[in-house]
């Protein structure tokens, strides 16, 4: 049979076993257009009055709308401008609003990636900023402790705003089982000290910060106690499907809205494994969320439940624009061929590199399938930088990924052996089972 699948803003055809395990999400056709589903989400919401009412209590300062970045492909530029609409109509006037981008660790926005992800109607007469988890001024502390007993410091504009309006993603994520709700909050309005603790060597280490996994997850306890300290006031957790068209919203209170929206990502977007394959091929999401080599690591860690000890694991991804930030190239670098040395170094005290995270999670997939058993394919990085990814990494030609994945692929399987794919990377997962479950 026949798969498609998403490299960068290229689809690929890949030929595989007609009885491959093939993992894609199920979702409903949208109901409605996703600015009425948005309106229609915040009207009738979960455990919250619906957002005009919110508001007419709101306290004194900005009307803060936060919004994921570029690396999500939440379509705002469907639903935002009626969503702005909706705030308005509460009374708030427009120099009240700021759009505030939950950045996180990631770099700033550029005004081109802000027309394509808003429009420029909104880019034009809005105020928009990205949060910077490295600006001192600019962040403040929050009242109380996290979960893990680490200070708050989040973004000050946030902490000061008169309504927290926080929007975000549900999707499956392989560290805190799923995005969206309290994650726009922590990490993405936080600054380095907080991420650090979020993204600490110890709770990553933990076999419950994995894909769909919330009940005992410490990076889910650590966000939503985080998310809880600076007070919350309203929330619009989206899905998209495969199309990123937006089939449901998800509104009202921090955490029974996140909630619901888990429950039905969970029934559309997670799938038992029916039995370990040999070989595993997987798609890392397409852009934006495979513009970098860091992203595209949540796709081999992802399918790690479908695949054998001692497997394979057969990944790609466009790889646009590099590997990721300088400090994760740096770690890139230093550790090739040494995660053993790596492992070891950030259990020390006191030692902690920006991005370290991802290069942790990378550590998964190679005590599962090993650096030869872990191959990399992508049009976007040259052969000297495969070299540094502690894998097994192939540079295609442009325009040829798909024949290069293709023939990977049938390479690896050899007379007998099983395959699992996952056409949408991270996007679709397989039922992940933490030890003493």
């Amino acid at each position: 049979m026949n798969v498609r699948a998403l490299s960068g803003r290229e689809e690929i055809l890949l030929r595989v076993p007609d009885d491959a395990d093939l993992f894609v999400s199920r979702y409903p056709a949208p109901a409605a257009p996703a600015a009425d589903l948005v309106l229609e989400a915040v009207r009738r919401p979960f455990g919250a009055p619906p957002l005009r009412e919110a508001l007419a209590s709101r306290r004194p300062g900005e009307v803060v709308v936060v919004v994921s970045d570029v690396t999500r492909p939440v379509p705002y530029r469907d639903f935002l401008a009626p969503l702005l609409g909706e705030i308005a109509a509460a009374g708030v006037p427009q120099n009240d609003i700021l759009i505030l981008i939950a950045a996180g660790m990631h770099r700033p926005s550029t005004t081109a990636e802000r027309r394509e992800m808003f429009g420029p109607d909104i880019v034009d007469r809005c105020r928009i900023e990205d949060h910077q988890a490295g600006d001192g001024p600019g962040l403040a502390a929050a009242p109380g402790r996290s979960a893990s007993g680490a200070a708050i410091r989040l973004n000050r504009r946030f902490v000061e705003a008169g309504f927290r309006l926080v929007t975000g993603l549900v999707e499956p994520h392989f560290m805190a089982g799923f995005s969206g709700g309290r994650k726009s909050v922590c990490p993405g309005l936080s600054s380095l000290e907080t991420i650090r603790e979020f993204h600490g060597e110890k709770m990553l280490s933990d076999p419950r910060a994995a894909n769909a996994v919330l009940e005992g997850n410490p990076l889910h306890e650590e966000s939503l106690s985080i998310a809880r300290a600076a007070g919350v006031d309203f929330t619009l957790n989206v899905v998209v499907d495969r199309g990123r068209r937006l089939v449901r919203a998800f509104a009202g209170a921090l955490e029974p809205a996140h909630e619901a929206a888990c429950a039905f990502v969970q029934t559309c977007a997670v799938r038992p494994v029916r039995r370990p394959a040999d070989v595993v091929l997987t798609g890392s999401g397409g852009y934006p969320l495979d513009a970098t080599f860091y992203q595209c690591v949540k796709g081999f860690v992802s399918c790690l439940p479908a695949v054998r000890e001692g497997g394979t694991v057969i990944a790609f991804g466009g790889c646009s624009e590099g590997l990721g930030s300088p400090a994760y190239a740096g770690l890139l670098r230093e550790y090739a061929g040494r995660f053993d040395d790596f492992l070891a170094d950030i259990k020390r005290p006191g030692v902690f590199t920006v991005d370290q995270w991802e290069l942790q999670m990378q550590a998964r997939a190679l005590a599962r399938v090993g650096a030869g058993g872990l191959l990399f394919l992508s049009d976007g990085l040259p052969e000297e930088t495969m070299r540094i990814l502690t894998l097994t990494g192939r540079t295609a030609s442009r325009g040829r990924l798909g024949a290069a994945v293709q023939s990977a692929l049938d390479t690896a399987l050899g007379p007998g052996k099983t395959l699992a794919v996952f056409p949408e990377g991270p996007y679709c997962v397989p039922e992940s089972i933490p030890a003493g479950r």
